[in-house]
């Protein structure tokens, strides 16, 4: 089996990391557990980029040398990736002595072949970008990244014979469509391969800036910072002779931000081509995380610190929320809300309420034990086929980097499942003492629910080895191998395995409001409290008094109910409110309540909703239950009363 190499950029220590550099980091992090599961020998690079005008600068400002700037800053990033739990192999800095003495190296070699040359420029220079931009690139004579005007500088230096490898490059974009990944970046390299872009300056004389690696053939100049950087991707495989570059990079993969594309799909396979060296496999690139609908930006004070939510909802959490709301390659918002929102329909509710509901079950049904499976009935069958379909695009998505849409596979699996409970109403088996067809609904729920914590690992390994700890699951998880083999077999659980009684992983969580203890310190020195509504009512504390009176609840007598057409969770209820006539509600229970039952019940009612229609059927008001291991419970007095009796 083929080895898997990935690496992030290496991130440049001019500030302290953000939560660019934690989802860069985190996707990477994933995608080599996952490389793991499925069997093969990873590499997992990452690092930081420490020489450069910017650092030069950074450093004066706070009246220290670069050296001591950068240590402390490259130490950020250690902790942080520490803190949310991304297990690398390697971190690279720019300034050790591995890298600093084989970029000289390969400085070297690529000037021995004649391919760095002697020679004069005057161009527009970005001392943020450090870069030089010509006229066209700039925007009404402004940086188009950082909105200032450039310095004209006119000066001797060395560059690249960049254009000597641009055609190659093309034809081999052209000839290898996945080279660069999604497919709308390949075509934005293609139109700038289009356009005349020269040359590539890759020098600095030491009368402007001395921070830099040394020129091994003119020693009054530094590199470049980016021809600099590029080349840790293999000065951290030991190139050219060391075992780890022989075994890893003939499948090497880069992971980037769409900002720093053009250097990693045009300058290092340019390179690398004239090194000698093989191009990468695949350049993966995302978009940004947006702050109401900006990018993120130092100066415009709106950098989101992932620590913040990591440490407040968890890092198991904020990895998932990263992972499933941003669909690979586009841009996405990034709020507090929309983490709770994620956390508490996906984790508490659909997950979190899987494990709890069949726990509690196996505890009761089975004295907490795996049963042994019964006769696999049809409806046993459908959902081991479609288990099998869900987990199959899970891991052909993932290993696509589509990690949204892999783990919108996996919750497919995860609905099928509670949809299987509540259609097979263990509770019922229970009470007609169907022990073989009870054995099979449950075993097959745990045997589910263990392949869902399985392909979870990537993700959230914590809460991951969590979950099967309580399945009775003894191996580390980063010991599995093959993942694939999950799939091929329905009955690796073992019966009368012990698993846990109870199971509270995921319990809801609230908005955290800018007056609560531990609202995220980068929103509150923002000043968006607007930012962080209470959207959710669970906690009756956070409510005022006058909100909860807005609610008219009663007590009503369920006096009529029927199917609605089409619908095959809904009924049509009359319900008697002490009103001229019954009042006509339509709700969600038809898989759990029959008719029958339902007919004489006491049940208690939001009576002042808005009308709103269903399947063609006026519902005026809402009937309350709440999930229970036995299934949906309605909400009911304790003792019959008058119907249209006020709740307070």
């Amino acid at each position: 089996m083929k080895p898997f190499f990935l690496s992030t950029p290496i991130y440049y220590v001019n500030a302290d990391p953000h939560l660019g550099h934690a989802y860069t980091t985190t996707v990477a992090d994933a995608m080599i557990r996952f490389q793991k599961l499925m069997g093969k020998r990873t590499f997992f690079l990452t690092g930081t980029d420490e020489h450069g005008d910017k650092i030069v600068r950074a450093a004066q400002h706070r009246h220290t040398a670069p050296q001591d700037y950068v240590d402390v800053i490259s130490a950020r990033f250690q902790t942080l990736w520490k803190e949310l739990g991304v297990d690398f192999d390697d971190f690279i800095r720019t300034t050790e002595a591995r890298h600093v003495s084989r970029v000289q190296q390969f400085l070297q070699l690529v000037f021995d072949r004649g391919d760095i040359y002697h020679g004069e420029y005057g161009g527009y220079y970005c001392f943020g970008c450090e870069r030089f931009y010509t006229e066209k690139e700039l925007k009404e004579g402004l940086c188009p990244d950082h909105l200032q005007a450039p310095e004209f500088i006119k000066e001797k230096n060395y560059f690249f014979r960049m254009s000597k490898y641009l055609e190659p490059l093309r034809k081999h974009i052209e000839a290898n469509p996945e080279f660069i990944r999604p497919e709308r970046y390949r075509n934005e390299v293609l139109g700038l391969l289009r356009e005349d872009l020269g040359d590539l300056c890759i020098s600095r004389p030491k009368s402007r800036l001395s921070w830099g690696i040394e020129l091994p053939f003119d020693r009054n100049y530094v590199t470049y910072v980016w021809f600099d950087a590029l080349l840790n991707y293999v000065t951290a495989l030991e190139w050219p002779d060391g075992e780890r570059f022989r075994t890893f990079w003939p499948e090497a993969q880069h992971l980037v931000a769409k900002d720093i594309l053009k250097p990693h799909a045009i300058f290092w396979p340019c390179m690398l081509l004239s090194a000698g060296l093989p191009l990468y496999r695949h350049l993966n690139v995302h978009g940004y995380w947006l702050v109401q609908d900006t990018k993120m930006s130092k100066s415009l004070g709106n950098v989101v610190d992932p620590l913040d939510f990591a440490r407040t909802y968890g890092r198991g959490a904020f990895r998932y929320f990263l992972l499933r709301e941003m669909q690979f390659g586009h841009d996405a918002s990034v709020s507090e809300d929309a983490l709770v929102n994620r956390f508490n329909a996906d984790l508490a509710n659909d997950l979190g309420n899987l494990f709890s509901r069949v726990l509690s079950m196996t505890r009761k049904y089975f004295d907490g034990r795996v049963p042994e499976p019964g006769p696999i009935r049809v409806e046993d069958e459908e959902v081991h086929v479609l288990a099998a379909e869900c987990l199959e695009n899970y891991q052909e998505l993932f290993g696509r980097f589509q990690f949204s849409m892999a783990l919108e596979a996996l919750w497919t699996l995860v609905r099928i499942l509670n949809k299987y409970v509540d259609a097979s109403q263990p509770w019922a088996l229970f009470k007609q003492k169907r022990q073989e067809e009870l054995g099979t609904v449950m075993y097959t729920l745990l045997e589910g629910m263990r392949k869902v914590a399985v392909h979870l690992w990537p993700v959230m390994p914590e809460e991951s080895e969590a979950m099967l700890a309580q399945l009775g699951e003894e191996r580390p998880a980063q010991q599995w191998r093959h993942l694939a083999d999950e799939l091929l077999h329905w009955g690796l659980l073992e019966p009368q395995t012990k698993v846990a009684a109870a199971s509270n992983l995921f319990p809801r969580v609230e908005l955290k409001t800018p007056e609560a203890a531990g609202v995220p310190a980068a929103a509150a020195r923002q000043g968006k409290a607007e930012a962080f509504p209470v959207t959710s009512f669970h906690t009756a504390e956070l409510l005022d008094f006058e909100d909860f009176q807005r609610l008219d609840l009663r007590v009503g007598t369920v006096i009529s109910a029927q199917p609605v057409q089409g619908a095959d969770k809904l009924l049509h209820l009359g319900i008697d409110l002490g009103e001229d006539q019954a009042r006509s509600i339509v709700a969600g229970i038809a898989q759990h309540w029959s008719v029958d039952a339902l007919i004489g019940r006491q049940v208690v009612v939001v009576a002042n909703l808005k009308p709103r229609k269903l399947r063609g059927v006026t519902s005026q008001g809402m009937v309350l239950a709440v999930h229970a291991p036995e299934g949906l419970q309605l909400l009911g007095p304790s003792k019959q009363v008058p119907p249209g009796s006020r709740v307070s």
